[in-house]
């Protein structure tokens, strides 16, 4: 049997570029890309899933491997899955966000724990809801979902066939609104409820100036914070659904993919 030096490069390019963009993907992922999962796994992952998907992908550009072009190519793959990992990761920031106004508005952000994800103190609220946010993530299947997407668009954008474009980076600012946004909508309730009791205990103070309202006005106001997230979860679920679609879309737009 004899194998040249160029099919062995060929055989290696095949796999490598393919595998630069799913790395990438999986290096940002919600879930997969957290510091809850070892950098190892990540790596297994990553060459399983290359393995079994390059065969099956669009040819890639025949250059030298070792060289500037190939090294140019490694990178812009990478970005590429950066990018379309980073979606999914500010799906899930997204009730983060909206948890921690809640928080900040009902004094419960005074408890904070630390979040294993990202390394920082963030509300037990903020903990809590994203919780609850990976557990429907996960029984959505949203990690296959977003998997078949990033497998997807090497037909869409193949491999060297296909000039980058900067345009996705602005897709992702220009969608940054949708999670202030949709934050926004799912705290509204408990932002305007919360407001009615701090100006009554204003109205209480000015009437009877002889009461402490620090002492009465805390303990309320927390015990308002917690009915109100009840009564916030139960439209939870529906502000995910639409979260997690216009996720999707963005995704799908980057890339040029029909959904």
């Amino acid at each position: 049997m004899n194998i040249q030096a160029e099919q062995i490069l060929e055989v290696m390019a095949m796999y490598i570029l393919p595998f630069a963009r799913l790395s990438g993907f999986l290096m940002t992922m919600a879930l997969i890309g957290s510091k809850n999962v070892s950098a190892r796994f990540r790596l297994l992952f990553a060459l399983s899933i290359t393995a079994l998907v390059a065969p099956t992908l669009p040819a890639s550009p025949s250059i030298p491997l070792f060289g500037i072009q190939a090294a140019l190519l490694v990178i812009e793959q990478t970005i590429i899955g950066v990018v379309m990992g980073f979606v999914s990761r500010l799906l899930l920031e997204t009730f983060v966000i909206g948890a921690q106004i809640i928080a900040m508005q009902s004094g419960l952000g005074f408890a904070s724990l630390v979040d294993p994800a990202n390394g920082t103190n963030v509300p037990a609220l903020g903990q809590f809801f994203l919780m609850m946010c990976t557990l429907l993530f996960v029984s959505f299947d949203g990690h296959l979902l977003m998997i078949r997407l990033v497998v997807e668009s090497f037909y869409s954008v193949p491999v060297g066939n296909s000039p980058f474009s900067y345009e996705m980076f602005w897709q992702i600012v220009s969608w940054s609104r949708w999670i202030f946004a949709t934050a926004l909508v799912m705290a509204l309730v408990s932002i305007a409820s919360l407001l009615i009791v701090n100006i009554s205990f204003g109205v209480m103070t000015r009437a009877a100036p002889q009461i402490n309202v620090f002492a009465v006005g805390f303990p309320l106001t927390m015990v308002s914070g917690l009915i109100l997230i009840w009564f916030t979860l139960n439209f939870f679920l529906p502000h995910f659904e639409a979260q997690m679609s216009r996720a999707t879309e963005l995704m799908c737009e980057m890339v040029a993919l029909e959904c």
